[in-house]
């Protein structure tokens, strides 16, 4: 455990907190948190956790803009988007699997899943519907099982 990732688990915490009660400072401290998790994921070949992060800092600038001074206002996604919502996580998923084994990633099949189920979940956060939420449950689960093997201890307490 390095003092970097101790910081990055303290600001991304706090990030989360934040995230959970909607205000719209939550996005500046998650682009931090990314910002250092972007450079922990790359050094231990985490190559789609790396990219992820920067995605998140996008997003959370999207999110800023698009959130307003008065925070979330969350709303339900449609019963037909939800399934298509399955659906892309799965093919893309699939798809990204195998480059990332190509590249020699750590853990191809987790990083493929976590990469894009969260970059769905993180534009359901941004267009503020409720189903962010479940499927970052899901990805959190298999991120926390592949920090854990991974010697990324505290981070893997923050999934």
């Amino acid at each position: 455990m390095s003092a970097l990732e101790v910081i990055a688990f303290a600001t991304s915490l706090i990030a989360v907190i934040l995230g959970v009660l909607g205000p719209r400072i939550t996005w500046p401290w998650w682009s931090a948190g990314s910002l250092l998790y972007a450079y922990i994921f790359f050094q231990s070949a985490y190559y789609a956790s790396a990219a992820l992060q920067l995605v998140f800092i996008v997003g959370a600038i999207w999110g800023w803009l698009g959130w307003g001074p008065k925070g979330a206002k969350p709303k339900n996604l449609a019963t037909k988007n939800r399934l298509l919502l399955a659906s892309v996580i799965v093919f893309f998923a699939l798809a990204l699997w195998p480059i990332l084994t190509n590249i020699g990633a750590a853990s191809s099949v987790i990083e493929s899943f976590g990469f894009v189920g969260s970059v769905c979940a993180q534009l359901l956060m941004i267009w503020q519907k409720f189903e962010a939420w479940p499927i970052w449950l899901i990805v959190n689960i298999a991120y926390t099982y592949q920090y854990f093997t991974g010697a990324l201890y505290l981070t893997s307490f923050l999934y």
